[in-house]
């Protein structure tokens, strides 16, 4: 199964161990779950990851990038002009992550973003995939 992870599933994932991404985490762990990211997803995470409320210093910083970056898989725009008809999110912000699901044709883009999950049910242009929080996607079929 192919998985676009937003900052926050990420951060509940590699930083706080959230229960509601241990079943996610395995199925990572065990390679049963592709997830993807490119730069601009990976920047947002790398200054996420300096927020002061997180308390994370520069190597626990660097070890949460390169524990993420040790399953995830790049995948950069090629060049090439991106016509993705797509939902427009409210958050600029969240934009690139329902870019990067088409582009990787993602099965799934898991987030606990209110904004993202409110474009899983959009009339007019449907989300590239579908888009779920951790506690939804581990009770999907094929995801455990």
């Amino acid at each position: 199964m192919r998985l676009v992870l937003d900052t926050n599933i990420v951060m509940d994932l590699l930083h706080f161990a959230d229960r509601h991404t241990h079943t996610l985490q395995a199925a990572i762990d065990a390679g049963r779950m592709l997830c993807f990211t490119d730069k601009d997803c990976l920047a947002e995470l790398e200054r996420v990851t300096g927020y002061v409320e997180f308390g994370l210093d520069l190597a626990a910083r660097k070890t949460l990038m390169a524990r993420y970056l040790s399953f995830v898989t790049l995948c950069d725009a090629s060049g090439e002009e991106e016509d993705y008809i797509l939902p427009r999110c409210r958050d600029a912000d969240d934009q690139k992550f329902l870019i990067l699901a088409a582009r990787c044709q993602a099965d799934l883009l898991i987030t606990r973003d209110k904004l993202l999950l409110k474009l899983a049910h959009h009339r007019h242009k449907p989300p590239p995939c579908p888009i779920v929080t951790a506690e939804i996607a581990c009770t999907l079929p094929g995801f455990c």
